[in-house]
């Protein structure tokens, strides 16, 4: 078969058969790529499929996958917290199509990082690459707190804030709902349960994060609390507000942040 190419292919997963695209390399590093939400393994605004295009292209082999349920894959959505026999599967099955893979590492966007970092070592990763990921459950269609908490910190320390302020041009029923929600708080348990995912396979972790996206902000909160103060992974921040990294420029800007993010991990044993 020759290399550098894009297929189509399927594997089965605890009786479903998912669908999957390899876009093939030389390379004996590979990339399985996780998406978020209800997402296929295209992405939103083609960002899993053009981000797999171009690494290929640097000699990075690139599996992605439908999980059960969504797309082009048979049975019933487990959601993230009950994908760990799909990434095991999928995993297995990236090895079996490219079989000079040395070292396989999982690359997560939101809940899709939240499931390799609770199952990465179940799947039989070497490594993670975490891309603003869903650590805090927030209310349906709201943002987290911290979220919430920088945007008003943004918006009181700026001049522009206070004249929306002062002219009456801030709605104030948003401002008091979004009072009420840094009062609130959000619920712990999931970084509680990542953190001690991290802590349990010690599996080297990179991070990357949109800087002004509120998954992200709530994230780098998060990773500064208590429950992580043992975890340090590296972080590197992009300029952009999109959580798919849509913006002008955001395509190159995190095709190198993952390729960065592959040599730093390359460089550390895995555990």
């Amino acid at each position: 078969m020759a290399r550098d190419m894009r297929r189509l292919l399927s594997f089965s997963c605890e009786g479903a058969m998912l669908g999957a695209t390899l876009d093939d390399a030389a390379g004996t590093t590979g990339l399985l790529l996780v998406t978020g939400g209800s997402q296929t393994r295209i992405g939103s605004h083609r960002m899993y499929e053009r981000l797999a295009k171009g690494l290929s292209k640097n000699n990075i082999p690139c599996f992605r996958f439908d999980r059960r349920g969504v797309g082009d894959s048979s049975g019933d959505d487990p959601g993230f917290r009950g994908s760990a026999p799909d990434l095991t599967a999928a995993a297995a099955a990236f090895r079996a199509e490219a079989s000079a893979l040395t070292r396989l590492y999982g690359f997560g966007l939101c809940d899709g990082a939240s499931a390799i970092a609770l199952f990465g070592d179940t799947a039989g990763l070497d490594g993670l690459i975490l891309v603003n990921p869903w650590l805090v459950e927030a209310e349906a269609g709201a943002p987290p707190a911290a979220a919430v908490r920088a945007h008003y910190r943004q918006q009181l320390t700026s001049w522009s804030g206070w004249k929306k302020l002062l002219t009456g041009a801030v709605d104030f029923g948003k401002l008091w709902r979004g009072l009420i929600r840094i009062l609130r708080g959000s619920d712990p348990s999931l970084a509680q349960d990542i953190a001690a995912a991290l802590r349990r396979h010690r599996l080297p972790v990179q991070l990357i994060l949109a800087k002004d996206d509120a998954t992200a902000i709530a994230a780098e909160v998060e990773m500064k609390s208590k429950c992580f103060s043992d975890l340090k992974p590296d972080i590197q921040t992009l300029d952009t507000d999109s959580h798919t990294f849509a913006r002008p420029g955001d395509e190159a800007a995190l095709l190198a942040a993952v390729e960065d993010a592959l040599a730093s991990l390359s460089a550390k044993p895995s555990p």
